[in-house]
C-alpha cells in the first residue's frame, strides 16, 4: 500500500516496471508455487518475483474443464497492449476503468502466482488517483465477484462495474459515518488519512456551501411525492383482492419537519444504519412516507425513510424501507397484541445534493416497487 501511495502522490505512471515492483513486494515471503508441466502434471517450481510467468497457469474448473489464461510467450506483448489502452482510458470514469483494468489483467494472468493481489492493488491505484477510496471484495461476495468476472469474459463488463460501484459507495458512506476524532490504529493509517481528509474538507464548508449541500432535502421531498403516488396506486390495486376477506382500510401519510413528525421511526432508522456501519444524522432533516393497510385484526405499516448520512453534513441521503406486521386483539380494537418488524430493501437508494430527481425517476420507482413487493408478500402470508 505504501508503494501504491508513493506512486499516486508522485504521479508515477502505470508501467510494467511498476507492476513488477508491486508483484515483488506482494510475494516477497513466497519462495515457490505450483505449475503444470508439459505432461499436465502439477509440479512445484521457484516463484519468479517481479518477472512474468514461464509456465502455463491454467486452472481446472469444478466441471473438469480448463480455464485458459494468456500463454507465457504472449504475456509481454499483451501487457504492452493493456498499458497502452490504459493510457487512453484512464481519463474515463474511474469505476469503469478499474473494473476493465482488473478484468483484463486477470485474463492475462501474467505471473505464476500473486495475480489476484496485484490486480487488487491496481484497483486501488486507479481509485486513489481519482480521489476515491480503496474497496474490498470480501468472502461473502466471492461468488458474485467470480460470476461478474465470467460475464466479463463474455464481453459484458456491467456486472463487475456495478459491483465495484456498490462497494465504492459503501466505502464512502462508511467513511463519512466514522467519527474523525476516533482512535484509529496504525494498521488503518491509510483509511484514517482519507477519512481525516474528508472530515477536514467537510468541516470547513461555509454557510453557502452548507445550504448547497442541504439541497438534497428538496430531492428527498420530490422522491417522497413520487413514492406516495406510486404506493397509492399499488395499494388501491391491492384493495380488490383484499375485499374478499374484509373491507381494507388504506391510509398514506407524509412525514418530515414540515409535518412536525420528523422524529418518527428514529430508532428504526438509526438501528438499521448502525448495523450497516453507517451513521444516520438526525441533526439534519428527516423525511418519510408511511402507508398502512388494515383488514380485520391484521395491519401492514410500510415506511420509506429519507435520512442524512455522516456525522458532518455531507449532502448525501440514504433511502431505506421497512415494515411492521401488527396484530390487534380483534378487528374493532386498537389494542396491539404483537408485531413483527423487518427491512424491505436489501440496499439503500442513495441520493445527493447534485441528484436530479428526473434523472433517477425510473430507477427509484423500481426500487420502491421491489421494497413494497416484499412488504405485501409478507402481509399476504400473514393473512
Amino acid at each position: 500500500m505504501q508503494l501504491v501511495m508513493d506512486c499516486v502522490s508522485g504521479s508515477r505512471p502505470l508501467t510494467k516496471g511498476l507492476i513488477h515492483e508491486l508483484h515483488a513486494v506482494l510475494t516477497r515471503h513466497e519462495e515457490s508455487t505450483v505449475a503444470v508441466d508439459q505432461f499436465g502434471q502439477r509440479v512445484e517450481i521457484p516463484l519468479l518475483k517481479g518477472r512474468f510467468k514461464e509456465h502455463p497457469n491454467n486452472p481446472r474448473r469444478p466441471d473438469g474443464g480448463i480455464h485458459e489464461y494468456c500463454p507465457p510467450l504472449q504475456v509481454d506483448s499483451e501487457m504492452d497492449n493493456l498499458l497502452s489502452w490504459f493510457t487512453e482510458y484512464e481519463i474515463e470514469d474511474p469505476i469503469i476503468v478499474s473494473a476493465w483494468l482488473h478484468h483484463r489483467f486477470t485474463q492475462i494472468h501474467p505471473y505464476q502466482d500473486g495475480n489476484g493481489r496485484v490486480a487488487r492493488c491496481l484497483i486501488t491505484y486507479v481509485l486513489l488517483k481519482s480521489d476515491l477510496l480503496p474497496l474490498v471484495v470480501d468472502r461473502d461476495l466471492r461468488t458474485e465477484y467470480i460470476e461478474a468476472l465470467e460475464m466479463s469474459d463474455k464481453g459484458d463488463l456491467s456486472n463487475l462495474a456495478l459491483l465495484f460501484a456498490r462497494l465504492e459507495r459503501a466505502a464512502l458512506l462508511q467513511a463519512l459515518s466514522v467519527d474523525a476524532d476516533a482512535d484509529i490504529s496504525n494498521e488503518r493509517a491509510l483509511t484514517s488519512a482519507v477519512i481525516n481528509s474528508l472530515a477536514l474538507r467537510l468541516g470547513k464548508r461555509q454557510h453557502a456551501k452548507l445550504e448547497e449541500l442541504r439541497r438534497v432535502n428538496d430531492v428527498a421531498k420530490e422522491l417522497r411525492s413520487l413514492a406516495r403516488e406510486q404506493i397509492r396506486a399499488h395499494l388501491n390495486q391491492l384493495s380488490g383482492p383484499l375485499s374478499s376477506i374484509g373491507e381494507p382500510d388504506i391510509r398514506i401519510q407524509d412525514g418530515g419537519p414540515e409535518r412536525g413528525n420528523a422524529h418518527w421511526y428514529k430508532y428504526e432508522v438509526i438501528d438499521s444504519a448502525s448495523r450497516a456501519g453507517k451513521f444516520a444524522n438526525f441533526d439534519e432533516n428527516h423525511y418519510f412516507l408511511k402507508a398502512t393497510v388494515r383488514v380485520g385484526r391484521e395491519r401492514l405499516v410500510f415506511v420509506v425513510s429519507f435520512h442524512h448520512v455522516g456525522r458532518e453534513l455531507s449532502g448525501i441521503m440514504e433511502t431505506t424501507s421497512f415494515a411492521r406486521l401488527e396484530s390487534f386483539e380483534d378487528s374493532e380494537d386498537r389494542t396491539l397484541a404483537n408485531y413483527d418488524f423487518f427491512p424491505c430493501s436489501l440496499d439503500p437508494f442513495v441520493i445527493s445534493y447534485q441528484t436530479r430527481s428526473a434523472d433517477i425517476h425510473d430507477s427509484f420507482s423500481r426500487w420502491v416497487d421491489a421494497a413494497l413487493a416484499v412488504a405485501i408478500k409478507e402481509y399476504g402470508d400473514r393473512l
